[in-house]
Order: structure tokens, then sequence, then C-alpha cells
């Protein structure tokens, strides 16, 4: 057999064997899922609950127009502290300050005539006292005479003339009562009429309060709505001119923040918070929960979710959480934006496993797969494909024992950012399956798998 023969003989039995030897590891990979895994491991585990909201002071005040009146002086500026009672602005007070002294004017006058009220009532107090005096001599008198005029002793002139002057001193003691009285109603009147210019005072000083603005409280002015020249008016929702400033005070911040109501029952009252601020990045400041909101917020209006306008409003809602923090800066200004991590719950040395491990599976496809089925497992953090007929879902892990998988059932506890507690059903060191997601989605317990843990290559091009 010549050479060439012998060669083609050799190459053609390398193709052939080639050729089985691909066909063997093709069936042979048939069916195998590359899968990356993880193990079951313990650590410890903080459940948290992320919010955005901004920042607030716990006590702040709208000030609002008293009085009506041209603005003639502002005294502060934003970012001004104050103190309560400092002077922050200045109404035009030329009309009041003219009343408030017209007024003292006349009360000054109605004093003056109060006093000669009363002196003319002791006056008459003391006529009626004489008068009284000379009535109790005339009736001695006219008693004697009668005895006398009886035993005549006394002529008929006589006894007329004491009768005569016991009944003048009655009369008089009846006018000098009368004059008492009328005494007493000119003082009480004179009384009156003091009360009522002091009242109207009152007013007057009140009104030319108004035109001079004091801070009712410590703080930072944290907005001025007016300008010097623009009207101020009495204090009306949404009125212009009603508005004049508001003043935060920043001794004690806090942080409102909006829980979505899938959270919000995990949040506790005094739980702790980590706080950050987008105009401070890169830091933290520690907080604690003192105050959780009761009533629903529908997330676009604002609106509270049980008024009879929303009560039937298919929308996502949220609930109001207060945070106050620990030590703020003094740098923190009211309406900054902020991002706040409540620590709801944490548990030290537990079995874990990543999150995006955890599946869910009806027992319907449980049972396929035993069957030889072609029931797919569903992802428990992306469940939304399921029917009514499927509500019925087991949570469990893949496990990879001996080249294949198998889907264990588990109990599970707290949340952490990336993993989640096994209370029962795995065991620490277990090698299970945590990607990737589309494996998870379409693997079936039993398959055979292929593990490959390397980085994923990213395209370079479209970086």
């Amino acid at each position: 057999m010549k050479m060439w023969q012998k060669v083609g003989i050799g190459a053609g039995a390398l193709v052939v064997l080639g050729g089985m030897a691909w066909y063997s590891i093709s069936k042979a990979n048939q069916g195998v899922i590359t899968v990356q895994t993880g193990r079951v491991t313990r650590q410890d585990l903080t459940s948290l609950v992320t919010a955005s909201g901004e920042i607030r002071p716990k006590n702040y005040t709208n000030v609002l127009g008293e009085g009506m009146g041209k603005i003639t002086d502002i005294v502060v500026k934003e970012g001004d502290h104050v103190k309560k009672g400092d002077v922050m602005l200045h109404l035009e007070n030329i009309q009041p300050g003219a009343d408030v002294q017209a007024q003292q004017a006349s009360i000054e006058a109605a004093e003056s005539g109060m006093k000669a009220a009363g002196a003319n009532f002791d006056v008459a107090v003391a006529t009626l006292s004489q008068r009284q005096s000379d009535l109790n001599k005339a009736g001695l008198d006219w008693q004697r005479s009668q005895e006398l005029y009886k035993e005549q002793l006394i002529s008929k002139q006589d006894y007329d003339s004491a009768k005569a002057t016991y009944d003048s001193a009655a009369a008089a003691v009846t006018s000098s009562q009368a004059q008492v009285d009328q005494a007493r109603a000119s003082r009480e009147q004179a009384r009156s009429n003091l009360e009522q210019g002091r009242a109207v005072l009152r007013h007057t000083q009140d009104v030319l309060r108004k035109t001079t603005y004091t801070a009712p409280i410590n703080g930072v002015i944290s907005y001025i709505a007016v300008r010097v020249g623009e009207n101020v008016v009495p204090g009306i929702q949404g009125a212009a001119g009603s508005s004049i400033l508001t003043i935060s005070d920043m001794s004690v911040v806090t942080t409102e923040v909006k829980v979505d109501e899938t959270d919000i029952t995990t949040v506790r009252l005094g739980e702790p918070a980590d706080v950050s601020i987008d105009a401070i990045p890169g830091k933290i400041y520690k907080g604690h929960v003192s105050e959780v909101g009761e009533l629903a917020i529908l997330r676009t209006s604002g609106q509270a979710a049980m008024t009879e306008e929303t009560a039937n409003t298919q929308e996502a809602r949220d609930f109001k959480v207060v945070i106050t923090l620990d030590n703020p800066p003094e740098s923190l200004r009211p309406g900054l934006s902020a991002t706040a991590k409540i620590q709801t719950a944490q548990k030290k040395n537990v079995l874990s496993m990543p999150i995006q491990a955890l599946a869910e599976r009806t027992q319907k496809e449980l049972d396929e797969a035993k069957n030889g089925g072609t029931g797919n497992v569903t992802l428990a953090a992306s469940n939304t494909e399921s029917t009514a007929a499927d509500k019925n879902t087991i949570s469990g892990a893949f496990v990879v024992r001996g080249g294949k998988v198998q889907f264990v059932p588990v109990q599970t506890g707290i949340s952490g950012v990336t993993d989640i507690e096994i209370t029962s059903g795995l065991s620490e060191g277990d090698l299970i399956v945590t990607g990737s997601y589309k494996a998870l989605r379409t693997l079936k317990p039993g398959a055979s798998v292929k593990i490959d843990n390397s980085v994923p290559k990213t395209d370079e091009s479209s970086s």
C-alpha cells in the first residue's frame, strides 16, 4: 500500500474518532445547565427599611399677618438666628400711634371725672349723715313737746313749731338720700366710662403693637415671604400678604420620610436609623424613630387616604415616619433632601443565604418535576406572574448534590441588604444555586448542572 493511501486512511480514522468523541461529549452535556453557586453561611444580619424625605425642625412657626399696614422696615434676613422677643419687622404706625395718644387723653379726662363723681358722692353721704342727725334731734324735741303739751306746759304754737321742725328734718333726710343715690349713680357711670376708655386703649395699643413683629420662639429665619413696601393683611390661608415669614427651631432636628405601606408594619418607635443628607455627601447621621404615622397618604397627591374623596382610590400609599437626629450639624437647613435607613431587626450569627437564591414553587410544579414534567420555578423576588390557582407556593432553594439540584423547602426570618435568614431546611455549608437569573427561572428539581463561578465578562466596547 502506498504511503499516501496510509496517510489518508489514518486521517480518516482520526476524523471518525474525533466526531465520535464530540458526539459523546455533546450528548453527555445535553440538558446540563450552567449555574453559579454559593454556600449557606452564618453571619450577622440587619433588616433595614429605606425611605426618602426631607429635613424638618421639630418645632417651627409660620408668622402670619395680625393687622393691616405697609411694611416700612425688615430687620432680619434669612438664616439669621433670633431669640423670642427680638424685633423682626415694622409696619407703618402713624395712625395707630395717634389713636393710642388720643385714647390716653380720653382716659385721663375720664379719671378726672371719676374723681369728681367720687367727691360728690362723699359730700352727699356726709350731708345725709348730717340730715339724719338733725332728724334725730328734731324727733326728740317733738317727743318732749307732745308730753309737755299733754300736761299743758307749752302753748299750741310751740307744739306746732316742734312738729313742723320734725317734719322738715324728715324731708331733708329723704332729699339727702336721693342726692346720695344720684351721686352714686354718677360715680358708677364715671367708673363705667373709665373702664370703657381703658378697653378702647387696650384695643388701640394692640393695633399699635401689631405694627411691630417680634419672634415668638427661638430659632432661625428660614423663609421671608414679604418685602419692604408691601402690604400685610390679617392671616388668611392662601391670601397674598398674610404669610410673613417662617422661624424654625433647629435645636431639635428631624427627618420626615415616607415609608411604603409594605414596610410600615415593621417600623417601631425608638428604632435606630442612619440618615444621609444629599447636601452633605459622605456623612451618616445617627437618629431614632420618634413618630410613626397612623394614616396612609397617597403617594402622588399627598392627601390622606381615608377621606371621602380618596377612600376608593387604588394607588400606592405611604406612611409618614419622623426620625429625630441625635447630633445634628449646625449647617442643616429645613427642606434638605435626606434618605433614612431604619434598622427594624438585627440578629447575630444566624444561618443565611443570598436573597436571590430564594425561589418559590407550587406543589403542582413539584409533583410534575417528580413525574418528569416541565414545571418552572418562580423566583421569590419576582413573583408577579402567579395566577389565582398558584397562590399556595412553597419557598425554597436549589441545593447542588452529586451534580444535580434538589429543591429544598426552607423557612426564612429577617432579610438583610443582600442575604436572608434561614430558620429551617438548610445546613451550614450547603452548596446552593445563586444564579444566573435565567437559570433560576428555568431550573427544575433533578436537573443536571455545571458550576461556573467565574466573573462574567463585560463588553468593553459598550463601556
